[in-house]
């Protein structure tokens, strides 16, 4: 069970804080608004009201004991840079850092997080592809050249086993796995059948998705 710092707890903080708890992680939140604070209380370990950017106040949580440190603060950036600068110099073991563009990130990195996220940039990618794309129904991104696509069988691959299509050789793609009525089996074999009924999880990079399913 890992232990959680969270710094900022807008609404961003809130959802991070809401998917910790159903992880079973140990959190202790932090926010200079007591309304947000209170608000967040059944979903963490801890919580306390207070500035970040006060090196005395983090020093006081012993910020080196947490497994990893999340500075979720989004609606001022000059606070989440000097947090995250701070949390590096007490001797965090990990921290993530939010930024809403590049320059953001490349002044998070250069001032010590380690791992830098973008909410907004990534739901937006997400749902520009999930919904303007008629083959697609989830994905998941890798890293920017990579994902994981679910799409449904294409009609020409109906019937036929994997090994019969060759998919890795022909595509330069992989299959992870098959989803039939919301379960997921990972256990694909050569010889797995492709029925109209199912979908497939597939990885590969983005040009061979989108040349393979014509996206």
């Amino acid at each position: 069970m890992k232990s959680v710092l969270l710094i900022g707890l807008g609404r961003f903080g809130t959802q991070v804080a809401m998917q910790l708890y159903q992880m079973g992680a140990e959190v202790m939140a932090i926010d200079r608004e007591e309304q947000r604070v209170n608000a967040v209380l059944p979903y963490v370990t801890n919580a306390q009201i207070g500035d970040s950017t006060n090196q005395a106040f983090l020093e006081s949580l012993g910020v080196n004991n947490f497994d990893l440190c999340i500075v979720a603060i989004g609606e001022d950036f000059q606070n989440s840079l000097e947090t995250t600068s701070i949390l590096k110099e007490l001797g965090a073991k990990l921290v993530v850092s939010r930024a809403a563009r590049d320059i953001q990130a490349k002044f998070l990195l250069r001032n010590g997080a380690d791992h830098v996220v973008y909410p907004e940039k990534q739901l937006a990618k997400w749902t520009a592809i999930r919904y303007a794309s008629n083959h697609i129904l989830d994905f998941i991104e890798i890293d920017d050249s990579h994902a994981i696509f679910e799409v449904p069988v294409p009609q020409a691959w109906q019937g036929r086993s994997i090994g019969q299509i060759d998919i890795r050789r022909k595509y330069e793609i992989n299959i992870m796995g098959i989803k039939q009525e919301n379960r997921i089996t990972l256990k694909v074999t050569p010889e797995t059948v492709l029925t109209p009924d199912l979908t497939l999880l597939v990885l590969g990079e983005y040009k061979a998705l989108q040349k393979c399913f014509h996206i």
